[in-house]
């Protein structure tokens, strides 16, 4: 039993030593060759593996030649295993901390890139839609001739329209529940913040209704003249004809209300 024993303590201490060595000659690698290995595991497609071995080379090289590339890979890793949002906090990385890298463009790009990702259905929490709308836009300003600039304004003008998309549809959410007020100033930030989106006439149009729910009959007159104005070619036309003819039908009834009211009341 003993002997057994003995063997068995020989052999753990044989397998700590051996680890020992190991892990030594690990963190002892020479950058380069630890990005070799690191490389090479990111074009195998194992990028946890990679992350880490990258994560390496930032935090005990990061005055190498391969600092700013091995931080470019690191968020690279953490985009393609769908970690959009650790991602974008790794290309950032790069950007603050690496700024006359030749890779900071790119990151800039897949920074805007990973909160594009995480971008939801309109209907959700605009959050990422608006960070990713941001970083498309500071991408464009600092690189306006790079070669994914046409990629980022098409991007842009769809994150748009969802941002459009989710204050209409907050607008109108307003109306239904007679919340007339908050439907006008969502309306009302609608038109000032995306005047040249599809929605922007709806918006005007909704607007004018929810004027005339709260009686204010002129100021539904005028928003339906700045309609008109801003959109001459708009499809609302029909529309806009049957709410004029209901604001005049209700200003008319609401007038005739009041004088009753007052003639009552002076009787």
């Amino acid at each position: 039993m003993k002997n057994a024993v003995k063997s068995i303590l020989v052999v753990l201490t044989a397998m700590f030593i051996v680890s020992c060595a190991s892990t030594e000659a690990t963190v002892t690698l020479p950058v380069e060759e630890r990005y070799q290995k690191a490389k090479a595991l990111f074009d195998d497609e194992s990028y946890l593996q990679a992350a880490e071995e990258f994560k390496i080379i930032t935090v005990q090289f990061q005055g190498s030649e391969y600092a700013d590339e091995a931080q470019f890979y690191l968020a690279e890793c953490r985009y393609r295993r769908g970690e959009y949002i650790l991602a974008s906090a790794e290309y950032d990385n790069l950007v603050r901390l690496m700024p006359g890298s030749p890779f900071t463009n790119l990151a800039r790009y897949m920074r805007a890139e990973a909160y594009y990702q995480l971008s939801p259905k309109p209907q959700l929490d605009q959050k990422y839609s608006r960070l990713a709308l941001d970083n498309f836009q500071t991408y464009i300003e600092f690189s306006p001739k790079d070669s994914m600039v046409a990629d980022a304004e098409r991007k842009i003008s769809e994150l748009t329209l969802k941002l459009a998309q989710k204050m209409f549809d907050g607008g109108l959410l307003y109306y239904r529940m007679e919340y007339y007020r908050a439907a006008i100033a969502y309306f009302d930030k609608l038109i000032q913040e995306y005047h040249d989106s599809p929605f922007a006439d709806d918006g005007m149009l909704w607007k004018a209704r929810s004027q005339n729910e709260r009686k204010d009959f002129s100021g539904a007159v005028q928003t339906i003249q700045e309609l008109r104005t801003k959109h001459p070619g708009t499809d609302l036309t029909p529309e806009i004809a049957e709410l004029e003819k209901k604001i005049t039908e209700d200003k008319a009834e609401y007038e005739e209300d009041q004088r009753l009211r007052q003639t009552t009341l002076t009787e």
